[in-house]
């Protein structure tokens, strides 16, 4: 696909690009399509997680319910790593696939990322997810103007964000064996930070990406579509920070 990103940023530059009308509606589409994603994500979360709830009686987990290979058995594997597959498949493969092909397996991908994360609703009140996620749209929505608005350059820090995202799983996969509380406590407020940055950084890129837009282009549209694949992803894992706070457990 083209690359759109040749111009450096700048105020004049940024206000061409708005006014231009190409901006706004290339960012719409990319907006709309994420959270057709989140819809699909939050709708398969829910349903799975309240028919995993029926494996717990008495406090006691059911190995034998309907549901209960999304967290139990080899199949939890399955479900734990088919989004990380189909990140890998949109990453990489777009540019073999037509648009319609792409978007369905961006569907796909929605539909396993919900199945993940079905989980939470077993380890957290049904009223603090919702909590949750509304402060998450209110911290997503304050960053993406932030990066619609800001006079500054943020393609600057972008190796800063990307070094502190792979130092943030590298810090999260060493917990998983420290089980540390404070560790995780520290890589929680991290997580926050970094991941409003990305999503100011992804929507002032995304800015600029549109103002070269024919929303028309099939390789404009796939290149929305990753656009749409990256703020889902910033706002997914903005969600479960935040759910590490103002989650209540069950």
């Amino acid at each position: 696909m083209q690359n759109y990103y040749g111009d450096s940023w700048t105020e004049q530059v940024k206000e061409r690009y708005v006014s231009s009308g190409k901006a706004n509606a290339f960012l719409q589409t990319v907006f709309v399509t994420m959270a057709i994603g989140l819809a699909i994500t939050g709708l398969t979360a829910w349903y799975f997680g309240n028919e995993l709830m029926a494996c717990f009686s008495g406090g006691y987990f059911d190995p034998g319910c309907q549901y209960s290979w999304l967290i139990s058995g080899p199949m939890r594997y399955v479900v734990m790593f088919a989004p990380f597959a189909g990140v890998l498949a949109l990453s990489f493969g777009i540019n073999r696939m037509s648009y319609s092909t792409a978007s369905i397996v961006f569907g796909v991908f929605s539909f396993l990322m919900g199945l993940s994360l079905s989980y939470i609703f077993v380890v957290y009140t049904g009223a603090s997810i919702f909590k949750t996620f509304l402060i998450t749209a209110g911290t997503f929505g304050i960053m993406a103007v932030v990066g619609m608005t800001t006079k500054i350059d943020l393609s600057k820090f972008s190796s800063i964000l990307w070094m502190g995202l792979i130092g943030i799983i590298i810090a999260s996969v060493v917990n998983m064996f420290m089980q540390s509380s404070t560790f995780d406590f520290i890589i929680s407020i991290i997580g926050v930070a970094l991941f409003c940055g990305l999503t100011a950084y992804d929507t002032q890129r995304l800015l600029q990406m549109g103002a070269h837009a024919d929303v028309n282009q099939e390789g404009v549209q796939k290149a929305g579509l990753l656009g749409a694949l990256s703020l889902y992803l910033d706002f997914i894992n903005l969600f479960l920070f935040l759910l590490r706070f103002f989650g209540s457990r069950d």
